[in-house]
């Protein structure tokens, strides 16, 4: 008997087809119809045909390359094999930012967010699913009020234009963030952000005093239309993983007239003693006055003194928020081991301090912090570590032994303590304060490309990190979320996992994790907003 069938056997096979084809298109839009698509929707949001089209750079298009790589910070990701966006969009207004998230979401496609493309994982502007890029580097207005002490600052500025639009206003103002004048406002004040005055005035977010975002339903919101719970998200939690920063309020802080800048460096070849150097740093540094933020850069090198041997070299860079004399007879007491003199110190004005601490030449002008610096990446890889107890002496000569044998990787020690110990964890969701000695960035550059290349340095960083263990925090091992680390943990594309969105959580967040987990459930439930490490939704959502 012959067995019965729905379909004959030809139609079964066309449906068949068909249905394969609609399934591929559906897991493969082609750059072609995500661009008739998006344009033809962002169109109709913002009214505007012409302005539109001059802002949605396709793959065709003579300027895409271009566009794509002058935001690129690390040129791993700057490679022909590099997985490239479907389209650019670079919004100039805030309904072109509206339009791009409804009409990104009606098409069911990624949307990454790039303000100043410092992400050291390229995770804002690289994807392995289908994806458009949203680059907010056209969002650059800064408006200071000095009569208020506040400043209205887009996330798609750098810092060297908030600490020069702040300096032209007033010379005795200034903001508490990063010493990489070309980082954008949007993700650094968003994971966090901290530079060289936190042991005096704490983190970025600790003056932000209002913000705009772009939520996944295209409004636009303040503080007070957003609410408590995603207004503290977004100061410290990642910007991306609820909405697209528009612009942060920021509080201004006051700086002296006079500040004072010195960089000392030992070696260990030169019977100066670099241990002692850095066990007394441990002891001071994060104990010392407030107003003195002292860095320790610890680099294998060549000796200077045998040749073809490898050294390490200790050098400490500080801004004193004073004089030099305050600082040369403070040092004298707590830090003999540094051997501080006037002559080794530099008074200079706040915005000449910037100046300095980004490597410029003492010639150089403060206009130089509006030089964005295009197109000049270095291949790089960074790693972060807490450390909550001085490391010993005999730990200390293990590192060095490890760090020569390694070859490159170096690191930076910076100082916590101060105003850091005096916020309380839960204060902001970044909860790295008090109990913390100081944090350590894992650092290697490389100039010239190739895979191999790549894993060689890149596994150097792991293997640091990895021998670093007992001298680092435990339960969790924590990470700073502005320093990007995918080793420690990603989220796969096409579901979302709160177990894997746990694992690099929990180190960049600790207990705050929780919080920010039951924030994105409720402001972002289908998860639209979403990175390799971005926040997940909730289980059972």
């Amino acid at each position: 008997m012959e067995k019965s069938s729905l379909f004959p056997s030809g139609t079964f096979l066309f449906l068949l087809l068909v249905l394969l084809n609609v399934s591929a298109s559906v897991a493969a839009p082609t750059p072609e119809s995500v661009y008739t698509s998006f344009l033809e929707c962002l169109t109709n949001y913002t009214k505007a045909q012409d302005q539109v089209s001059n802002i949605v750079f396709a793959q065709t298009n003579a300027s895409f390359s271009s566009v794509l790589q002058a935001y690129i910070r690390n040129a791993r990701f700057n490679t022909t094999s590099t997985p490239k966006p479907l389209l650019v969009v670079t919004p100039s207004e805030d309904p072109h930012v509206q339009g791009a998230v409804i009409c990104a979401k009606s098409i069911g496609i990624q949307l990454k967010i790039r303000s100043g493309g410092h992400d050291y994982e390229g995770i804002s502007y690289v994807s392995d699913q289908p994806f458009i890029i949203l680059d907010m580097f056209h969002f650059r207005n800064i408006t200071v009020d000095v009569e208020n002490e506040v400043a209205v600052v887009q996330a798609g500025a750098t810092l060297g234009e908030v600490y020069y639009r702040i300096w032209e206003k007033s010379k005795v103002h200034g903001f508490p963030a990063g010493v990489c004048p070309t980082v954008g406002v949007g993700g650094h004040l968003s994971g966090g952000g901290y530079g060289n005055m936190l042991r005096k005035h704490g983190l970025s977010v600790d003056h932000v005093v209002d913000a705009k975002i772009v939520d996944v339903k295209g409004r636009i919101l303040d503080k007070e239309s957003m609410g408590e719970d995603l207004f503290w998200a977004i100061r410290g939690g990642g910007g991306a993983s609820f909405g697209v920063i528009l612009s942060y309020t920021v509080k201004l802080i006051p700086v002296p007239e006079v500040v004072t800048v010195f960089r000392i460096a030992k070696s260990l070849d030169q019977n100066e003693s670099a241990t002692e150097l850095v066990l007394q740093w441990q002891q001071v540094a994060p104990h010392t006055d407030h107003r003195l933020f002292m860095r320790l850069l610890l680099q294998p090198v060549s000796s200077k003194v045998v040749k073809g041997q490898r050294t390490i070299r200790a050098t400490v860079m500080a801004l004193f928020l004073g004089g030099a004399d305050e600082v040369v007879t403070l040092m004298g007491k707590e830090f003999p081991a540094l051997g501080l003199s006037k002559e080794n110190c530099t008074e200079l004005s706040w915005i000449d301090s910037v100046l300095w601490w980004g490597n410029f030449d003492n010639t150089t002008k403060p206009d130089a912090l509006l030089d964005r610096d295009l197109n000049s990446a270095s291949f790089l890889k960074r790693k972060s570590d807490y450390v909550q107890k001085p490391i010993p002496k005999k730990g200390l000569e293990g590192i060095w032994e490890k760090m020569i044998e390694l070859g490159k990787t170096g690191f930076v020690f910076n100082p916590y303590g101060g105003k850091m110990s005096e916020v309380s964890s839960d204060a902001t969701p970044f909860p790295h304060r008090a109990g913390n000695l100081f944090k350590i960035q894992y650092s290697v550059n490389w100039d010239d490309p190739g895979v191999e290349l790549e894993k060689n340095f890149t596994s150097q960083a792991k293997m640091l990190y990895s021998y670093m263990t007992p001298f680092v925090s435990s339960d969790p091992r924590s990470a700073f979320l502005n320093y990007r680390d995918l080793d420690i943990g990603t989220n796969s594309f096409g579901k979302n996992s709160y177990e894997e969105g746990a694992v690099y959580g929990v180190k960049y967040f600790n207990d705050n994790f929780k919080r920010l987990v039951k924030i994105k459930t409720e402001v972002d439930p289908e998860n639209f907003f979403r990175n390799e490490q971005s926040i997940p939704i909730h289980p059972g959502q």
